[in-house]
C-alpha cells in the first residue's frame, strides 16, 4: 500500500504565513497605541503635564522590557559596537519614541484625541518628502493626489471654515508628532543594525525615559503629577491604573509588536496599516473620555488616509524598500 509523506511549506506559503502574521501584528500594536492618548488624557486633567505622564509611561516600558531586552541580547553584545546600531537607538529613542510621544501628548492637552492623532498621521506623507529631498525621488501622479487629498482632509480637520477655533500651539505640537512617526516608521523598519525588535525598543524607551528624566530636572520640560484618581468610562480609578496601562500595553507591548510589524511587513506597508489607529483612537476616545470629532472633522481625517493610501499605492510601484541607507561603521 503506497504511502504518503507531507512535503514541507513552499518559500511562497510560508512567505505568506509571515506576511499574515505581521498583519495581525501590526493592527494589534495599532489598536494598542491608539489606546494612548485616552489614558493620557485622563491624567492629564487630573494636574499631570504631558511631560511627567510621557516620563511615567517610558519608565514603566522601559521597565517590563529590561529582563526580555537582557535575554534578547544575549550572545549579541558586540552589535553595540556598530556606529549604526547607535545612530538607529538615538533616532528612535529621542525622536520616534520620546520626542513624538511628547508631542502628541502636548496636543492631547489642546485638541482632542481624535484631531491630535490625524494631525499625528501625516507623518507618512513626510516620508514621502524625505525620499525626495534624500534619495531624488520625485513623487508621480497618484502622489501629489494623494498628497492633495490629505491637505484638504487636514483643512477640514482643523475646521479652517467653521466656528470651531482650534488651539494653534496645539496644531504645531501634533504636526511635530508627524515627524516623529515619520522616523519611527523609516528607522523602525530598518534591521541593518541586527538589535532584535524588543531590544531595540528597549533600549530606545530606556534612553527616551532618562533624557526626558534629565530635561525634568533641570526644568527644561515641565514635571507634575497627580496621585489622586482619574476618570475613565465613566468610572473613578487610581491613578497608577492608566499609567500602568501607558507603560505596560501603550509603549512596552505596542512598541515592541511595532517593530515587528513593521521588520516582518516593510515601512510601506506597516505604516499604511498603522493608519488603523486613528480610528482605534477615536473608538477608545468615545468609550473611555466621551470624545468624538465633529462630523466635518471625521471627513478630513478619512480624506487624510484615503490621502496616504494613495501615496502608499504609489511607492509600490517607485521604491521597492523605504528603509534607510546603511551607514559604514
Amino acid at each position: 500500500m503506497p504511502t504518503t509523506t507531507q512535503s514541507a511549506p513552499t518559500p511562497v506559503v510560508t512567505k505568506r504565513r509571515g506576511l499574515l502574521l505581521g498583519l495581525i501584528v501590526a493592527v494589534l500594536s495599532a489598536m494598542m497605541f491608539g489606546s494612548s492618548g485616552a489614558f493620557a488624557k485622563s491624567v492629564l486633567v487630573e494636574g499631570w503635564t504631558p511631560g511627567a505622564a510621557v516620563t511615567a509611561r517610558l519608565t514603566v516600558g522601559a521597565l517590563v522590557l529590561a529582563p526580555f531586552t537582557l535575554w534578547a541580547m544575549r550572545g549579541r553584545w558586540h552589535l553595540l559596537r556598530s556606529r549604526l546600531a547607535w545612530i538607529h537607538i538615538v533616532l528612535f529613542g529621542l525622536i520616534a519614541v520620546a520626542g513624538c510621544q511628547l508631542f502628541y501628548f502636548l496636543a492631547v492637552e489642546r485638541l482632542s484625541v481624535g484631531v491630535a492623532l490625524m494631525l499625528e498621521y501625516l507623518g507618512p506623507i513626510l516620508v514621502v518628502g524625505w525620499l525626495w529631498l534624500a534619495r531624488g525621488l520625485r513623487p508621480r501622479r497618484l502622489t501629489v493626489a494623494g498628497i492633495l487629498l490629505a491637505l484638504v482632509g487636514l483643512l477640514l480637520v482643523l475646521d479652517v471654515l467653521g466656528e470651531v477655533r482650534l488651539s494653534t500651539s496645539g496644531i504645531l505640537w501634533g504636526l511635530a508628532a508627524a515627524v516623529g512617526l515619520a522616523v519611527f516608521f523609516v528607522v523602525g523598519a530598518d534591521d541593518a543594525s541586527g538589535l532584535p525588535p524588543i531590544a531595540f525598543s528597549g533600549f530606545g524607551m530606556a534612553l527616551g525615559a532618562v533624557t526626558l528624566a534629565a530635561a525634568g530636572s533641570v526644568g527644561i520640560v515641565p514635571m507634575r503629577a497627580s496621585f489622586g484618581y482619574a476618570q475613565l468610562a465613566g468610572a473613578t480609578v487610581p491613578w497608577w491604573v492608566p499609567v500602568l496601562w501607558l507603560g505596560f500595553v501603550a509603549a512596552a507591548m505596542a512598541y515592541v509588536s511595532g517593530i515587528f510589524a513593521a521588520r516582518a511587513l516593510g515601512a510601506k506597508v506597516s505604516s499604511f496599516v498603522g493608519l488603523t489607529e486613528v480610528m482605534f483612537a477615536v473608538l477608545w476616545a468615545w468609550l473611555l473620555l466621551g470624545e468624538l470629532p465633529a462630523p466635518i472633522q471625521l471627513l478630513g481625517g478619512l480624506l487624510i488616509l484615503a490621502g496616504v493610501a494613495a501615496v502608499k499605492l504609489d511607492e509600490r510601484d517607485t521604491t521597492p524598500n523605504l528603509e534607510v541607507e546603511p551607514i559604514p561603521d
